[in-house]
């Protein structure tokens, strides 16, 4: 374990900036894949993000213990990673959808939101919130309830996109929560998220064959199941599953060895703010109007406080120092 003044390395937060950096480009990539539809783009991203994740499953697998093997082909853990890959694909699917109803801000905004979330459901099963925790919640829907102020001024915000996206935060949440039990159990990285990436990866791409007549195979590539390995959208695809699907989650996992959990849990909120700039450098963000200038800041600072009160109650204070 890290001590508590202990220096971390300078490529420890190079990695942490690298990773916020990959998970933030994501939603702007998305935007400018115009032709593609929402779902099918989601299917591509998590079809190539299996692909990056299997060597790391492969060397996972063979070197585990005879009793970790048995546990993750057990039946329980079985359901708990189906299940995981259900969450997953309805955020991914949720998430991507708003991205073609909404602004690229908005959409990043309630899909980060997702500790909010955490805070509803904590108090929908009858644990108690601290101070903090509370305040955050009214903070950020206060902001969110700002933010949608945009909806009478603005052509490109909607309620519709802002509730798929608000969705996809609901949903991740249950991903997360999976997640975290398996891997405090002591399931390997690889060895859970491949087999769930692989389950949403499914799901999504049969959920674009039925809502958006997407055809098997590659003939047409904007369309087609596979079109991704088409020439035209190898390249994108590639970084979206090797950039923020790869790279941003190894680099957060393997900045936690030197910096604070806090610090990385509060840096990722950054997400849609770093986001929004990446997209208006790539043309396909404008600037946002007044509403979400006065709420977005809001919904940030309310889910940091959040973010913040969570740590507190869960994380030990050599970690969170």
């Amino acid at each position: 374990m890290r001590q508590m003044h202990e220096r971390p390395p300078w490529f420890a937060w190079a990695l942490l900036i690298l990773a916020l950096f990959a998970v933030s480009s994501a939603g702007a990539v998305f935007r400018t894949m115009t032709d593609v539809p929402p779902i099918l783009k989601a299917a591509w991203r998590l079809q190539a993000t299996a692909i990056v994740l299997l060597p790391g499953f492969i060397i996972q697998w063979r070197g585990a213990s005879a009793e970790v093997k048995e546990w993750g082909k057990s039946r329980g853990t079985i359901v708990l990673l189906g299940l995981s890959g259900v969450f997953l694909w309805l955020h991914f699917a949720s998430w991507v959808w708003s991205l073609d109803h909404t602004t690229l801000t908005h959409s990043l905004l309630f899909v980060t939101s997702h500790p909010l979330v955490v805070v509803i459901f904590t108090y929908a099963i009858g644990r108690r919130l601290s101070r903090l925790e509370i305040a955050g919640a009214v903070i950020g829907f206060s902001g969110a309830i700002i933010a949608l102020q945009e909806v009478r001024d603005s052509g490109e915000v909607t309620f519709i996109g802002d509730l798929a996206a608000f969705f996809g935060a609901v949903m991740v949440v249950g991903y997360l929560m999976i997640g975290r039990r398996l891997r405090s159990e002591g399931l390997p990285l690889h060895l859970y998220a491949f087999p769930v990436t692989v389950v949403a990866a499914i799901l999504l791409t049969f959920s674009s064959m039925l809502f958006e007549a997407s055809p098997i195979g590659m003939a047409a590539a904007d369309l087609s199941t596979f079109g991704w390995l088409d020439a035209a959208w190898l390249l994108p695809i590639a970084y979206l599953a090797i950039g923020p699907g790869f790279v941003g989650h190894t680099g957060i996992n393997a900045a936690l060895r030197w910096l604070p959990t806090l610090l990385i849990s509060v840096t990722l909120v950054m997400e849609p703010m770093l986001g929004a700039i990446i997209g208006w450098a790539l043309g396909v963000e404008e600037i946002p109007g007044m509403w979400t200038w006065l709420g977005g800041p809001l919904m940030v600072a309310g889910t940091v406080m959040v973010t913040v009160a969570v740590a507190r109650k869960t994380v030990p204070p050599s970690e969170a120092e």
